[in-house]
């Protein structure tokens, strides 16, 4: 019995072997570790799915394309800076990202998104476009990132599913703090994120805090806004399916009164908290809304308005906010769209009357 089954062992060990010989080896998590003066991208290159490039304190000065899934990015807190490359006329930019104007971009394909990368702890500022760019990613995450005096968007993704943008800081960008959206290169109906999550960032001295963009199944939660000229944009189009099933929830969202002019696509911006364009079966709830006051269209605490291309906002539930001195009201609903209820919120005037 005994030598049976030593003999038995010794042929599933035999199997075993065989099968573990024709398997890919297996790969142990590495940290790569990189000081200033030294190349982000050579390290980010090298990186293979469960390794983490950690930077040390300093400046950085280039822009850094990352494209394999798994990988995670990280600083060691706000003193970690990427900057841009310095101008030169001799050299071009090291890669795409670069050439693009952006700081960090993850880029995945239509066919093969990629998953699960990190970027977590360090400042991006000064890049001409965006700061975090992000296009066909899956379970994405962006944490503790300070995204500061980009051009355009602080952290932007496009075409992405299931995000987390937590504990951020965007601050004086030129567009919008936090930008998500389906695509901006095409018309198309609105992409379900599948539960992609907006929580506890701080929004300040931007164009708009927070713009969801022609996306469905979101949540905005527990975010600070301040010092932008809009807070929070839900948006959509005629497109189908229409954006929507947006949760804002819970955010702080206070003297949103920077002045901005008018673009193609929006009015003049100024005194805006969080409006919905163009969205259906979205929930604005337990908000606190106070001090935000302009003479746009768009200007109040909690407004509803048609979108650029006429779109109405349709069963859209605004419940349990509080909401003081926001003009020129606290509500406003300036869309002509069905379904949309003002239930329990605490306010003091409204457009027209009798929504507080």
């Amino acid at each position: 019995m005994k030598k049976c089954h030593i003999a038995y062992l010794a042929c599933t060990a035999a199997l075993v072997g065989t099968a573990v010989g024709a398997a890919p080896p297996v790969h142990h998590r590495t940290l790569h570790v990189v000081h200033p003066g030294e190349s982000v991208q050579k390290a980010v290159d090298a990186a293979k799915p469960g390794d983490t490039v950690l930077l040390t304190p300093g400046t950085y000065r280039e822009s850094v394309s990352l494209t394999t899934s798994g990988v995670t990015l990280r600083g060691t807190g706000p003193r970690t800076v990427l900057r841009p490359a310095p101008v030169t006329t001799t050299k071009k930019a090291a890669n795409s990202c670069a050439a693009a104007g952006h700081g960090i971009c993850v880029t995945g394909t239509k066919d093969r998104k990629v998953e699960r990368v990190t970027i977590a702890g360090l400042t991006v500022s000064g890049f001409t476009k965006h700061g975090v760019y992000a296009v066909d990613t899956d379970r994405l995450t962006v944490r503790r990132v300070t995204a500061e005096k980009n051009g355009v968007w602080g952290i932007a993704t496009e075409a992405s599913t299931r995000g987390v943008y937590r504990d951020n800081t965007a601050r004086d960008n030129g567009d919008a703090g936090l930008f998500l959206a389906n695509t901006v290169t095409a018309e198309q109906g609105a992409t379900d994120t599948r539960g992609t999550v907006v929580a506890r960032n701080r929004l300040e001295g931007n164009r708009i805090g927070v713009t969801v963009r022609r996306l469905r199944n979101l949540s905005v939660d527990r975010n600070h806004f301040t010092g932008n000229c809009a807070g929070v944009f839900v948006v959509g189009d005629e497109n189908k399916p229409k954006a929507g099933l947006v949760t804002v929830r819970g955010n702080r969202i206070v003297d949103n009164n920077k002045s901005c002019p008018k673009t193609a696509r929006l009015d003049a911006l100024q005194g805006s908290g969080i409006v919905l364009t163009g969205a259906e079966d979205s929930l604005v709830t337990r908000n606190v809304i106070t001090g935000n006051a302009g003479a746009s269209p768009l200007s109040g605490g909690i407004v509803l308005f048609k979108s650029i291309v006429g779109a109405a906002s349709e069963r859209n539930r605004i419940s349990d906010n509080v909401l003081r001195d926001n003009a020129p009201a606290d509500l406003v609903n300036a869309d002509t769209g069905q379904g949309n209820t003002f239930e329990r919120n605490d306010c003091r005037a409204s457009r027209p009357t009798g929504l507080c």
